[in-house]
Formats: C-alpha cells, sequence, structure tokens
C-alpha cells in the first residue's frame, strides 16, 4: 500500500505525530507533502496580524518560545522524514494538475490529510485508489471547522477526542471511520491538549492504515445536522476561554 501524507509546516505539533506514524508505515510512504500553514488568498501577515489580534502579546510570546525551541532541537516534519528514510516536500497547491499528475505517477493508494490548511476538490479525491482520509481533532460532526481544541476548552467540555474520515467536498464531512475519545482535565492548557489530541491521532491513524490495508476498515457517513462548526475565534470567545480558567501555554 502506496501512502501519501498532506500537512503543513508545523514544528511543534506535527513532528511527534509523524514519529509516531511513520515508525509504522515509513516503508509504505511515499512522501510527506508540506504545504504553507495559510487559509486561502491569506499571507503571512496577514496570518501573524490575525494570531496577534485574537490571542495578544500572551500568544505571540508563546508561540515564538516554542518555535525558536523547535528550531534549535532541529524537530522538524522533515528531520523526522529524513530519519525514517522518508520524501519530505514542500508543495503550494495540492489541487495543481501537475501534483496529480504526480501523486499519479507515483501509484499513490491511500491520501492522508494532517492539518492540511487547503480544501480538498473531486480530482484529489477520487486519484487514490483505496480513499483519502482527514485526521480531525474533534469528535465529528461536533467541533468542525477550525481550531477544535480551542473551542472545547472554551465551551467548558469535559471529553474531547479525535476522528479519522473519508472525505468528501463538503468540510469536515464524508464517512468515519475511526475516533477516538479521551478527557480534557481541569489542568489542560491549550497546548497541552494539543499535544494529548495529536498523539492519540498518530495512534488512532495507524489504526485506520492498518484497516484499509487489509481490507477491513468500517465506513459510518456523517450526521452533519447532529454536529457544529466553528471559524476562527472572536473576542468573546477568548474571553470565555480565559474566564473559565484556560490558558494557551
Amino acid at each position: 500500500m502506496r501512502i501519501a501524507f498532506l500537512t503543513t509546516s508545523d514544528p511543534i505539533y506535527l513532528p511527534d505525530f509523524f514519529e509516531h506514524v511513520l515508525d509504522a508505515y515509513g516503508q509504505e510512504t511515499h512522501a510527506v507533502y508540506v504545504v504553507p500553514p495559510l487559509y486561502k488568498g491569506q499571507s503571512y501577515l496577514a496570518a501573524a496580524r490575525r494570531y496577534y489580534r485574537t490571542f495578544g502579546f500572551e500568544g505571540v510570546r508563546g508561540l515564538g518560545r516554542r518555535l525558536i525551541g523547535a528550531k534549535l532541537r532541529r524537530k522538524s516534519i522533515g528531520s523526522i522524514g529524513k530519519k525514517h528514510g522518508v520524501t519530505v516536500a514542500d508543495r503550494p497547491d495540492v489541487n495543481a494538475p501537475p501534483f496529480l499528475a504526480e501523486l499519479e505517477r507515483a501509484g499513490v493508494d491511500v491520501l492522508v490529510s494532517v492539518s492540511c490548511p487547503q480544501i480538498f476538490r473531486a480530482d484529489l479525491i477520487k486519484l487514490p485508489a483505496k480513499g483519502c482520509l482527514n485526521v480531525h481533532g474533534a469528535l465529528l460532526p461536533k467541533y468542525r471547522g477550525v481550531l477544535p481544541s480551542f473551542w472545547m476548552l472554551a465551551n467548558g467540555e469535559e471529553h474531547a477526542g479525535v476522528s479519522v474520515y473519508f472525505v468528501n467536498e463538503q468540510i469536515d464531512a464524508g464517512d468515519l471511520c475511526g475516533q477516538r475519545t479521551f478527557a480534557i482535565y481541569p489542568s489542560d492548557t491549550l497546548d497541552s491538549l494539543l499535544r494529548r489530541s495529536k498523539a492519540a491521532a498518530a495512534t488512532l491513524t495507524v489504526e485506520v492504515l492498518k484497516a484499509v490495508e487489509s481490507g477491513t476498515v468500517e465506513r459510518r457517513p456523517l450526521d452533519l445536522t447532529d454536529g457544529s462548526y466553528y471559524s476562527w475565534p472572536d473576542a468573546e470567545a477568548v474571553k470565555r476561554f480565559r474566564n473559565a480558567g484556560r490558558r494557551l501555554w
């Protein structure tokens, strides 16, 4: 089974995810493709300004410290790929015809999206023979959208979870094929919850890939009418997050 991962350049949380997954499926992985950590039409400056407006100096300082720490430790998706003998390559657009042709030439059977910020179009979704999977940090169909860990803390949830599903052209929609639930602790910060979420997601991803490979994967359509969707937090949401005693770091 030939696997390709579509992800983004996050040196804080994703290296540990890929450490676990490539330890199990490195030999079957054709490549890990990394796209910019930006939404459609967004520049790096616009992304930085939005983050500052939302989370303020505390958020920027904490993020900066962790980025510097990751750089000093030389920990990145690229370094994890090199350790496991897996190609890690930058690609600006996962829907671009040349990239689709590249995947087709490689004979990719399964695509796995992990925090990839680009919307997948039909030609990409239908390309892999065994399907296109997405890893989402919530118990779908609840908490579709962005930053689910933040929203769960802001809303006072006692449990979090991760989901893996076969995607369609809607956002966070398709056929569920794996899910894991875990407790949210009173001491959890956004950072600690994200780390535990990525660890659970890595274990679940390996389990789902094994089921896909063996032909035993079970699929259940997600009922979006029973779910919820969240976009980027506004000032009121951040205030609720802090009033609940939660911190970013």
